[in-house]
């Protein structure tokens, strides 16, 4: 067997879903990268969709987007921001795109006329995306999406028995995560889900080296030498995990578990000091705030949980962070106020964001945000379809009646957001969306490239309608100024509102690259302005 320098650990999770296991695996990353080791983070998601870019966001949470166009699962956002690393499509693999492989494989012949299997095709196929992703790091985390016991997981759970035997139990690591109930009525934690979900991983074929039991009450001893007896797990591998004020504190957690140093052992991997300082000086500032409170309204069409803009969310509390200000967001739906009066939704914050989406519903609702914000000096920070409602709001404020984009109303007289002409008639064949990574140049003079400190910056994109270049001598005359185009200049990237405190919008999605100790610019900027317009009206 050839030498193998990469170890693998791999995150599952038994009981329900929810646990956890996307900030367990991001943070013990963390805690691996503070040693400095090279890390790499991947997700392997039972559903048979080929990516993330269809799935309803109320039901899964925002689509995060990869550097390189990927649409993926949530958890890669999370994975970024803990690791502070910019990943890849090959971190985010999808039962369909797997079996999609397959399936092509097979029409092109390259299996040269074998019955073609779960094993070993696919489970094959499993393992070759997990070998390419880990290549060339010291540690490849590998979290499973759902739950032991899926149907949609058998496959993904046989290759990973398999991957042990292919790289060597010496090399590989399994940490299971697990749910421990508190029953009020006899004050008493019960460990049978926790056993059962041990003993359903062991049944695939995998013995859990590491068990993370979370729970809502403190774990006793007694709880957690049960655990191991039943589990057949080391008891100083079984990591009581109560729920954190924050998420950025979990990373401190494992290494005052001791959980680093033992998966180091275990792995026989010569153990690191880890730098954590900057993790510790997070936490005290989000646990102990000294802040002056702003209230940021959300306007937003995705309502039915916080993780429909986990990173919109994120990148506003990394902005007041910051800016020793603690942001109290509050969600404003878009749908109501298209039937209210805006100031009864609007009035009383210190700063409105105007997150992306697709679709009608909820598009008219956007625009009236932007035009309350312009007329009453509310800074504001528009974010794809963002900009598109902050474009229409000033076309529409400056006379042109019925401005619109043609993604809502196709007979708009004023097509101020449109399809570029050599994108008609393949929009619904997916090659128009503008994905990943997109140059962009900002006007030297402009607030965007201050608040960079550069005029040549690199964004994500995930869209297909741009801003009408036959408008933008009328948008500009209405006091937009379209100051980040792409290095062409035949896409307006981002606008910015004359005589205005922060009037800003981006095409792009600035809130994948913000992270939690180094706010993005755009944000930061916002949170600046709102700071300003907040002590403006105490002063008023």
């Amino acid at each position: 067997m050839a030498e193998v320098t990469t170890k693998y650990i791999f995150v599952t999770g038994g009981v329900l879903s929810g646990l956890g296991k996307g900030i367990t695996a991001a943070s013990l990353g963390t805690t691996l990268k503070a040693r400095g080791f090279k890390v790499n983070l991947q997700k392997l998601d039972p559903y048979f969709n080929t990516d993330a870019g269809t799935l309803n966001p109320a039901e899964h949470g925002e689509c995060f987007v990869t550097k390189d166009g990927a649409e993926t699962d949530l958890d890669l956002g999370h994975y970024e921001r803990f690791l502070d690393d910019e990943l890849t499509q090959s971190s985010s693999v999808m039962n369909g795109r797997i079996y999609a492989k397959i399936i092509a494989d097979e029409r092109a012949g390259k299996y040269l006329g074998k019955t073609v299997q779960i094993i070993p095709h696919v489970t094959n196929e499993i393992q070759d995306q997990i070998l390419t992703a880990g290549r060339g790091f010291d540690f490849h985390i590998v979290e499973v999406g759902g739950t032991v016991g899926d149907y949609e997981s058998q496959a993904t759970l046989e290759a990973i028995r398999q991957f042990r035997r292919r790289v060597g139990h010496a090399s590989t690591l399994s940490m299971h995560l697990v749910y421990v109930p508190y029953l009020e009525a006899s004050h008493e934690l019960k460990t049978k889900p926790a056993q059962n979900a041990i003993r359903d991983l062991r049944e695939a074929g995998i013995q859990a080296d590491v068990v993370v039991a979370r729970a809502e009450k403190p774990l006793t001893k007694g709880v957690l030498t049960k655990i191991a007896l039943f589990g057949d797990v080391d008891e100083d591998a079984i990591i009581p995990m109560p729920t954190a004020k924050t998420v950025y504190e979990v990373p401190l957690l494992l290494e005052q578990s001791g959980i680093p140093n033992y998966i180091c052992r275990h792995l026989g991997v010569k153990d690191r000091k880890a730098k954590l300082d900057a993790w510790e000086k997070l936490v005290s500032l989000i646990k102990h705030p000294d802040h002056r409170v702003l209230r940021i309204g959300v306007v937003a069409k995705y309502m039915d949980n916080e993780d429909t803009y986990m990173s919109v969310f994120e990148a506003i509390k990394a902005a007041g962070w910051a800016n020793s200000i603690q942001p109290q967001i509050s969600w404003i739906d878009a749908e109501a106020l298209e039937s209210a009066e805006p100031a009864d939704l609007l009035a009383g914050y210190d700063g409105l964001v105007v997150p992306g989406g697709f679709g009608s519903r909820g598009v008219e609702g956007k625009i009236i945000a932007g035009q309350y914000a312009i007329k009453h000096g509310i800074p504001y920070l528009g974010l794809c379809l963002g900009l598109q409602t902050a474009v229409i709001a000033v076309a529409r404020n400056s006379g042109l009646t019925g401005a619109h984009t043609t993604e809502v109303d196709p007979n708009t007289p004023y097509p101020v957001i449109d399809l570029m002409a050599d994108q008609r008639g393949v929009e619904t064949k997916g090659g128009t969306m503008r994905l990943g990574d997109y140059p962009c140049v900002l006007e030297r003079r402009s607030k965007s490239a201050m608040l960079y400190g550069n005029t040549k910056i690199t964004e994500r994109h995930r869209h297909r309608w741009e801003v009408n270049n036959d408008y933008r001598d009328q948008l500009t005359a209405a006091g937009l100024n379209l100051v980040g185009l792409s290095p062409d200049g035949k896409l307006v990237e981002v606008v910015e509102l004359r005589d205005h405190p922060y009037f800003v919008a981006s095409q792009f999605h600035p809130e994948f690259k913000s992270r939690p100790y180094r706010a993005h610019p755009l944000f930061n900027g916002f949170m600046q302005a709102s700071l300003k317009q907040a002590a403006a009206q105490v002063r008023a």
